[in-house]
């Protein structure tokens, strides 16, 4: 049987509600030895009811693979009509044809490199011409490569600032400015990371730059919310996508390291991550504007803590510790 079949409500279609969103990139989580992870199974099946965008207009940058494949994938089956953007028109024409073929609704390919603004303008105009104004914009695109810092040339800077900060930016004010003309609203969502907020040795263009769209996000969800339009940001820990580990993980190293400190004990799924995208960009989350949600199976707190990794203390050290305690207090 599908593993996407499994638990399926009563009375939700299983094209819309499972089937088509279950071929997400393995994760380690199959295979993890963390005991604690059969607790946090994933679920693999979209958790919003049939429809939801049922006459809505999706763009999605970075739509061709990974995480935007996921969430253009989930979006589709519920309904919308998606158009995918990116560099490589012949990876969007494939995966534009594989969705659509599953769901049965359109998915349009739109060349768009988001470094060139007049590139942008003209893949917006198309998108409006061929689909209509979106009502969800997903900015996914991204670059992203692991260097000591003192390594960088300014080159290597203005490749991943490009891609990350300024194409968002170019996106997000090109399709508002349009928006804004037609008087019509959306939903705007961001991918960025868990490092946008702490910062990153190695990843340091990366996560300055993806600090910013967060500075962004958060600004026009102050200022352009009188304009019907909502702004929110998700931060992904480690996905295993073909993509990204390839070229930041080409060893495994990282993943077992990773999956050793996130307390759920595994990585994440890419559906997972396409549910939570699909909720902030719907009517349910109409009210949340502005807002920054981290999804990384407690990585980020586990980092964070003091005193965390006294989780590797054995027991023998700890009856050392409390034979001391007790002696202190008994002085």
């Amino acid at each position: 049987m599908d593993p996407g079949m499994q638990g399926l409500e009563p009375g939700l279609e299983p094209g819309l509600g499972s089937q088509f969103f279950s071929r997400g990139t393995n994760v380690l989580y199959e295979e993890s030895n963390a005991p604690q992870a059969a607790f946090f199974a994933p679920l693999k099946k979209v958790m919003l009811p049939p429809n939801t965008f049922q006459g809505k207009v999706a763009f999605i940058t970075g739509g061709g693979t990974g995480i935007g494949k996921g969430i253009t994938t989930a979006l589709s089956s519920l309904g919308a009509e998606c158009v995918i953007a990116s560099r490589k028109l012949d990876v969007l024409k494939g995966t534009a044809e594989e969705i659509s073929s599953k769901t049965g609704n359109k998915v349009h390919a739109v060349q768009c490199d988001v470094r060139d603004p007049v590139a942008v303008k003209n893949a917006v105009a198309e998108v409006i011409q061929v689909a209509g104004h979106p009502n969800v914009v997903i900015n996914n695109a991204a670059g992203n490569f692991v260097s000591p810092s003192e390594r960088l040339s300014a080159n290597a800077w203005k490749t991943i600032t490009d891609i990350v900060l300024n194409g968002t930016a170019f996106v997000t004010l090109e399709i508002g400015k349009e928006l804004i003309k037609a008087r019509k609203g959306a939903a705007f969502l961001a991918i960025t990371t868990i490092y946008a907020e702490s910062g990153s040795g190695f990843v340091m263009p990366s996560a300055s730059a993806k600090a910013g769209v967060e500075a962004m996000s958060k600004s026009l969800a102050a200022e352009w919310g009188k304009y019907g339009m909502r702004f929110n940001v998700i931060q992904p820990g480690p996905i295993k996508t073909k993509g990204a580990f390839s070229r930041l993980d080409p060893t495994g190293a990282f993943e077992k390291m990773s999956i050793e400190r996130i307390p759920c004990g595994r990585l994440g799924t890419v559906e997972e991550i396409a549910n939570l995208a699909v909720y902030f960009c719907s009517d349910y989350a109409s009210w949340v504007n502005g807002a920054v949600i981290r999804m990384d199976g407690g990585e980020y707190v586990s980092m964070a803590g003091e005193f965390n990794e006294l989780k590797k203390v054995t027991k023998e050290q700890w009856d050392v510790m409390e034979a001391m305690i007790r002696k202190t207090k008994g002085s």
